[in-house]
């Protein structure tokens, strides 16, 4: 019997029929699950149709759904055996997992002498070239070719200061971002002015994201009674009306005092993304005490206006307060991209764009960019981008630090990588956000962890920054970084571009 050579390395012979047999098994295995997962396919996409009516991102929505359905099945067996032949492991195929299934069983029926017809290069583009085009449209040009745009979050200074706007877009900026939770409408019309104006003199398109502030709950009122910081072990009470009658201990109110009423004894919240962690002890008549569990050994302040999280309750909170429905009339008129904070539900993105519709008249609806910040948002996510996309562009913010709050900090690694791939198979581009490089833009050195984070925000089409005296060094920074990884990376891709640390051979004694 024919037997194949031993390999290079002194693999043993493999028998020619043995080999072809583990292909026809493998080719048998592949088909059978791609019927399975078509079939799976046409049943989302049926659910889906009625919403569809934007044609441009129908190729968008079924290739999500395909892969909505190959990924709720168990391919380990499948994607062993391909490895195991030298084929692709389909494990880079978010943005055309349709077409990746077909090269490779057009490879396996060349294997096994059956007529071949594989995908074009076109084809198997079409997705990341749809995320490139979006990339432009939500987050700007970059002259130099650098993939990973860079938004900032827009300061007060802002409004007065053009000289500040232009040294962030020299820095690298590309996008700016205005956050409707703070200033108003005089304020932001300056510092859009200043945005259009300074980008217009650089030859740079430099998109405005207005970001509706939506149902954060956030403090509201603080009495610390003569303290300075909560340390842990020391309790406080969270009440529905300011009160006198607790002054012997902290006391704060929030922006949403229904919520309090729903608290139970052992009841986790979480204030300030995570710095103060609180755990309800019991209930009083206008609220309930809280003990501190987490804090720096330094302690921790209250701040007004910082979130408050209830990771255990389904708040159920209306998307838009009046005060969003009166900055709607503002953002409509004026912004690039529209952002949606604590977009849950898809009826939360049609009652958005019919508030937004009110004021658009004939002008094309807005693109939408959707953040992600709860556990339902998480579970809804195909919906929501589904439910957007069927109207306008939309692409997604990883919004990590209610995100963490609300799932938990431990399952933010897993979370957060997952949306980069749901969003990459629903050809939407997506943005890397929450305290990237946080203490070198408010202290000026950065932390190792934090520079890590960084790069990993380069497989995103966009990384936020916050605000913070030393933006322009760290937009300078972080571009670095992303061009460094940019050489690297796409997506989840290696380039294999040549190693710069290590030149010709290496010697083992440094002689």
């Amino acid at each position: 019997m024919e037997k194949t050579e031993h390999d290079k390395a002194g693999g043993v012979a493999v028998d020619a029929s043995s080999q072809l047999a583990r292909i026809e098994a493998c080719r048998d295995l592949l088909y059978q699950r791609k019927q399975e997962i078509e079939a799976d396919c046409a049943a989302i996409l049926a659910d889906w149709a009625p919403e569809i009516g934007r044609e441009s991102f129908r190729a968008a929505a079924e290739n999500l759904a395909f892969y909505l359905a190959a990924r709720q099945r168990d391919l380990v067996e499948l994607q062993a055996d391909l490895s195991a032949l030298g084929l692709s492991s389909l494990g880079r195929s978010e943005s055309h997992p349709r077409q990746t299934l077909a090269s490779v069983a057009a490879t396996l029926d060349g294997l096994t002498g059956r007529p071949a017809q594989w995908p074009t290069p076109e084809e198997l583009s079409a997705g990341l070239d749809h995320i490139t085009r979006d990339q432009n449209l939500f987050f700007g040009d970059y002259p130099g070719g650098r993939h990973t745009r860079i938004m900032v979050t827009v300061p007060e200074e802002g409004a007065d200061d053009p000289g500040l706007v232009t040294e962030l877009i020299e820095a690298g900026a590309s996008c700016f971002r205005i956050n409707c939770a703070h200033d108003g409408p005089r304020e932001w019309g300056r510092m859009i002015a200043n945005i259009r104006e300074t980008a217009q003199k650089a030859g740079r398109t430099c998109p405005v994201i207005m970001d509706i502030a939506g149902p954060k709950c956030r403090i509201e009122t603080i009495d610390m009674a003569g303290r300075k910081r909560v340390f842990r072990g020391d309790r406080f009470h969270l009440l529905t009306a300011p009160a006198t009658s607790h002054n012997d201990l902290p006391a704060i109110t929030i922006s949403f005092p229904n919520i309090v009423s729903r608290i139970q004894p052992g009841t986790l919240i979480w204030i300030d993304d995570g710095k103060i962690g609180a755990k309800v002890i019991e209930t009083v008549d206008d609220g309930v005490l809280l003990e501190v569990t987490v804090a720096r050994d330094k302690g921790e302040k209250l701040k007004l206006e910082k979130g408050v999280n209830f990771p255990s309750l389904d708040l159920d909170l209306p998307l838009l307060s009046k005060k969003d429905i009166g900055d709607i009339a503002f953002v409509a008129d004026h912004a690039d991209v529209v952002g949606c904070s604590f977009v849950q539900r898809p009826e939360d993105i049609r009652l958005l764009v019919a508030e937004l519709n009110r004021h658009r008249g004939n002008r094309p609806p807005q693109p939408l960019l959707l953040k992600v910040e709860t556990g339902l948002a998480v579970r809804n996510l195909p919906r929501l981008i589904v439910q957007a996309g069927a109207s306008q562009p939309v692409a997604v913010m990883i919004a990590r630090g209610d995100l963490a709050m609300e799932i938990g900090t431990e399952r933010l690694s897993e979370v957060q990588e997952e949306i980069l791939w749901l969003c990459e198979a629903a050809h939407v581009p997506s943005v890397w956000a929450t305290q990237v490089l946080e203490t070198l833009i408010k202290t000026g050195a950065p932390s190792r962890a934090e520079v890590t984070d960084a790069a990993m925000g380069q497989r995103a089409e966009c990384v936020m920054l916050n605000k913070g005296p030393y933006a322009a060094e760290t937009i300078r920074f972080l571009a670095g970084i992303l061009r460094r990884m940019g050489r690297h990376q796409f997506k989840k891709t290696a380039r294999l571009s040549a190693l710069t640390s290590w030149h010709g051979p290496q010697p083992l004694n440094d002689t």
